[in-house]
């Protein structure tokens, strides 16, 4: 058999399936025996399965990494009617839709980077003829993302007289929706793409993909229109008007074009895109050559969250046909033919699959296969770096990023200098702090501590100075005084950013915006940035409250965000580098044993204050409701014994307050009047009248319903006394002040968020990397 394989983190003990039957492949580069012989054998399983299944007729798997191929095997046959014709590992594959990635993204990506064009240019200003009827609006950008608007095809008649006449046919198609608004995969699109490279090149596709792609790679058998033996070592596809199709490309389409088209007409072999494959993981370059610059890798695999999905600039990220063993960084593509190739920057892996599934009568189907090949290849060669879809026997078992990095040796950071934002809260389940388990760890340098507000004891208020580390002698930076965000000088000496603090599940905590800023700092620095997850601790499954309106943004309210995300950092740091399309290179440590439906006294780790004010997972709980009114004229409980379970000022009747709530029947919670002195922020000093809060059944409770049904109550009550025109400082959304202004009930209120809240709850769904689906654990 023809194959290389061998391991990145050691063999790893796959789940145990039948011994393989024999497969056919081509025997001639054997090798001596691997040492993950595991992987290889239950990828020729796999395979086996679905030849035998007649899912397609043969194919070629090459698994690799920037540095080198692992494995490298040919199977069944590449022609099996008329004749019988073994698979071979230099056969040429019609790539159908990879051609989109390959040679028409990869090339606007290139002229990009050389200034011929720029992506945020319209496409009448390279195709004049495309404009009226809202095509002016149309981007570079918006065609690579399938979100232009144009319909999936045009007309087969458009394609019969030529390129011509296609092009004025794609220019006059009405679009199906405004710019960015509705994605569509559409073909028609990267054939405008295709012109747009004509027009300002001067060259044809083909001609300019292997000029400044193909050839400087050294992908001698990539091109379009193959001949003479790149032809004879063709797959065979389907049968067309009699005659079979072996080295004639299979869409209708470009065949119509003469083979040549930005959506389909690419062959190759997977030799040759393996070495693709290597120069993107390699940031642009393989052994010595270089085809684009780092950022400019970066900024087309950066990932954006369109509707419907997540796509890179040329590339899918969210498919259903997607394994959830890779990484939620992983992209690729299928072509019709039956070919795939999916790149995970975050485990140094890709995954080429290439088949002639419609051979012989178009009816086979690859994409389970691609799958599977690619869980086998995420669990031999990075583990752990996928979602987590299991049910949790012992939700107060969980181990945190930080447990599961020295679990597993630190491999994640071997050789890494490292800038470590932390605090308090980042300690492992036994209690060590992170700063001491990285000043400890083999193989990497802890360079420096970042702390955000509250400073590394999580103890502190207000704007905090930076300064040394006493116990590791290290220095310390503040990410809340002078500055938010790490300055140059700060990251000296540090090409890793950790991230490991305990947030509280509130949008206007600060903790992830710190992070979110230091994700664009490392970003800018092309730094690597790696968040040890750890848990929401008001639960993962709760949703709810006014998402930030852009106008509200500020450093407290940092993203469009709901009061209550449900989200961990980790997933936040996902959607954030999506939303914002960073590129940066990012990757998540996931915890083991997190059940989103826990509390965070629920799963079995310490308690540690996550800043001066929030004493245990009541008062967490609470944030969200009374946060959302601190900035107004309140005590919250700020410099009392039980911050945020008591509200009030010198101006409030506490009777009065206690039984208006009462009235709102708000489950889970109830109101006593009582009277409290403040020794510390608003009042501090003063003798103040409100309402003790008292959840009594907290998976029952809302919080963002009860505290807009509070400030209803206050502006109801006092509407002389209370600040109402602060309110919006933290709810962040103009529309709900204005329906708590006009005295509407408390359901019409929440009704005014509700679609926004419920496309916030869909979206959220493609960042999740504990999903928890068919547990019964999984919701309350």
């Amino acid at each position: 058999m023809s194959c290389i394989v061998s391991c990145v983190r050691g063999p790893v003990a796959l789940t145990a399936e039948p011994a393989p039957a024999p497969v056919e492949v081509d025997d001639a580069a054997a090798q001596p025996e691997e040492p993950n012989a595991a992987l290889r054998s239950f990828v020729d399983r796999a395979v086996d399965e679905a030849m035998a299944d007649k899912k397609l007729p043969g194919a070629v798997v090459v698994i690799g990494r920037h540095d080198g191929v692992l494995l490298r095997r040919a199977y069944g046959f590449r022609e099996v009617q008329p004749d019988r014709v073994p698979m071979t590992l230099d056969t040429v594959f019609d790539l159908a839709s990879l051609t989109k990635p390959l040679a028409t993204a990869t090339s606007i990506m290139v002229l990009a980077e050389r200034g011929a064009v720029a992506l945020d240019d319209p496409v009448a200003k390279y195709v004049p003829e495309f404009t009226g009827a809202g095509r002016g609006a149309v981007t570079l950008r918006h065609l690579l993302l399938h979100v232009s608007g144009l319909p999936a095809d045009t007309p087969f008649a458009d394609f019969e007289h030529g390129r011509a006449e296609a092009i004025r046919g794609i220019c006059a198609a009405k679009l199906r929706a405004a710019p960015g608004v509705k994605s569509i995969y559409s073909d028609v699109g990267f054939i405008l793409l295709e012109e747009v490279v004509r027009r300002v090149t001067g060259k044809e596709l083909p001609d300019f993909a292997h000029d400044a792609i193909f050839d400087p790679l050294g992908m001698k058998d990539t091109g379009f229109v193959p001949s003479g033996e790149r032809k004879a070592r063709a797959a065979w596809t389907e049968q067309v008007d009699g005659e079979w199709r072996a080295g004639v490309v299979h869409d209708p389409r470009a065949f119509r074009l003469g083979g040549v088209a930005g959506h389909a007409g690419l062959f190759s072999t997977a030799d040759d895109l393996a070495l693709y494959a290597r120069a993107i993981l390699g940031g642009g370059q393989v052994e010595g050559r270089r085809v684009l610059s780092a950022r400019s890798v970066a900024e087309m695999t950066a990932p954006y969250d369109v509707p419907g999905g997540i796509r890179t600039l040329g590339w899918q990220v969210d498919s259903s046909w997607k394994s959830s063993a890779l990484s939620p960084r992983a992209y690729g593509h299928f072509g019709f033919t039956g070919t795939a190739m999916w790149i995970d920057p975050d485990a140094d892996l890709f995954i080429i699959v290439l088949s002639n599934r419609v051979h012989p009568d178009g009816t086979g189907d690859s994409k389970p296969l691609v799958a599977r090949v690619s869980t086998l290849a995420a669990q031999a060669i990075a583990p752990g770096i996928g979602r987590v879809d299991a049910c949790v026997d012992r939700p107060d078992d969980v181990h945190t990023g930080i447990d599961v990095l020295r679990e597993e040796g630190y491999a994640r950071l071997q050789g890494a200098h490292v800038g470590l934002i932390t605090n308090t809260t980042g300690r492992t389940r036994d209690g060590t702090s992170t700063v001491d388990v990285l000043a400890n760890a083999p193989g990497l340098a802890l360079v420096a501590l970042f702390a955000p507000e509250h400073g590394l004891g999580a103890d502190r208020e207000g704007k905090l100075a930076g300064g040394v580390d006493e116990k590791t002698g290290l220095p310390v930076y503040s990410l809340y005084g002078d500055a938010f965000a790490p300055k140059p000088e700060m990251l000296a000496g540090i090409d890793t950013l950790v991230f490991d603090v305990q947030d509280v599940g509130t949008r206007f905590f600060t903790y992830a915006s710190t992070m979110r800023r230091a994700m664009q700092a490392a970003r800018e620095h092309d730094l690597r940035f790696v968040v040890l997850d750890r848990p929401d601790p008001i639960d993962g499954v709760d949703v709810a409250g006014p998402v930030l309106v852009p106008s509200g943004k500020s450093f407290v309210n940092y993203h469009a965000l709901p009061v209550r995300h449900g989200m961990t950092v980790g997933e936040l740091a996902w959607l954030f580098d999506a939303d914002d399309h960073m590129g940066v290179d990012l990757s998540v440590v996931p915890m083991r044993g997190w059940r989103r439906a826990s509390y965070g006294d629920e799963t079995g780790l310490a308690w540690v204050n996550p800043s001066p004010n929030l004493h245990n997972v009541t008062e967490e709980l609470l944030y969200p409701a009374l946060g959302l009114l601190e900035a107004t004229n309140l005590s919250v409980g700020r410099g009392t014994d039980a911050p945020f379970e008591k509200l009030g000022a010198p101006w409030i009747d506490g009777d009065v307050l206690a039984s208006a709530l009462a009235s709102e029947a708000l489950p889970g919670v109830t109101f006593a009047p009582e009277t409290f002195t403040p020794d510390a922020r608003s009042y501090a000093g003063q003798v103040c009248h409100g309402v003790h809060i008292t959840v009594g059944d907290r998976t029952q409770f809302e919080p963002i319903r009860t505290g807009l049904a509070i400030a209803r109550t206050l502006r109801r009550t006092y509407r002389q006394e209370w600040d109402f025109d602060k309110l919006d400082r933290l709810v962040g959304n103009p529309d709900v002040v204005k329906a708590i202004d006009a005295g509407l009930p408390l359901a019409s209120i929440v009704d005014v968020y509700h679609a926004q809240l419920a496309a916030f709850v869909t979206k959220r769904e493609k960042y999740l990397l504990y999903t928890d689906r068919g547990c019964a654990s999984a919701t309350r």
